[in-house]
């Protein structure tokens, strides 16, 4: 999530950075709901204090023998107005949070502003690419040829769009696993994490996977567990 500061601070430039991203965004929500935030804690703010000092004065008088029931009618009124604030509060903070959290990141400034990918800008370039004297074949059908791949038998179990690894393949899979894990623990500095593949929404809202990305997410209910998107 941006930060609330940056954005009050410097919209402008926030303004023209996101437009580079394409799509819209309603700044004048940001600014209609940051005055509305603003003023619903201010007015918190106001009363709590104006309730510690009634307390105070309460504490005051009771202790040299005086009447402080007008004091203590007073206190009560200010305790039921900020009990009638807190509703609105909570409901601008919900709305102000999620509109924060459908924020994209900032654009690095020396990313090239571009609409294709004929726009980007080449930056370097390691070896040079293959040149065959065959006509390369996909992945894909190359996996099916050696029965390393089962694309039909994935369909029945789950659908489009997945893949059964059998023999070599399976095997293959695996040690390109183990590879990449030891690689990077042992020499690297890297420590091995075994997450839970289910995780809560607070997680995902915090990795930035939710609320963008939900409905693209698979979700378990009751508990409002989703599947990692790694899973």
């Amino acid at each position: 999530m941006l930060d609330v500061k940056l954005l009050r601070e410097n919209l402008d430039e926030v303004k023209a950075r996101m437009a580079t991203r394409g799509g819209t965004i309603d700044w004048d929500e940001f600014v209609t709901l940051d005055r509305e935030r603003r003023d619903a804690l201010a007015n918190i703010e106001r009363l709590k204090e104006k309730k510690n000092r009634l307390s105070g004065e309460i504490g005051k008088i009771k202790k040299s023998g005086g009447d402080a029931a007008a004091l203590m009618r007073e206190g009560e009124e200010v305790s039921e107005a900020i009990r009638a604030g807190e509703s609105p509060l909570a409901d601008v903070e919900t709305r102000f949070e999620r509109f924060m959290l459908t924020l994209p990141n900032l654009p690095a400034r020396t990313v090239t502003v571009g609409k294709t990918e004929s726009d980007n800008k080449e930056v370097r370039r390691w070896g040079e690419p293959p040149n065959f004297d065959f006509e390369p074949k996909n992945h894909w059908d190359i996996g099916e040829e050696l029965a390393i791949l089962d694309f039909t038998r994935a369909a029945k179990i789950a659908g489009a769009r997945f893949a059964v690894y059998r023999d070599a393949g399976a095997r293959l899979e695996r040690a390109l696993i183990n590879f990449m894990l030891d690689l990077h623990t042992r020499e690297n500095g890297y420590k091995e994490m075994l997450p839970p593949a289910l995780v809560n929404r607070a997680s995902l809202i915090g990795t930035g996977q939710l609320p963008k990305f939900e409905e693209d997410l698979f979700h378990l209910a009751p508990g409002d567990y989703f599947l990692i998107p790694t899973s």
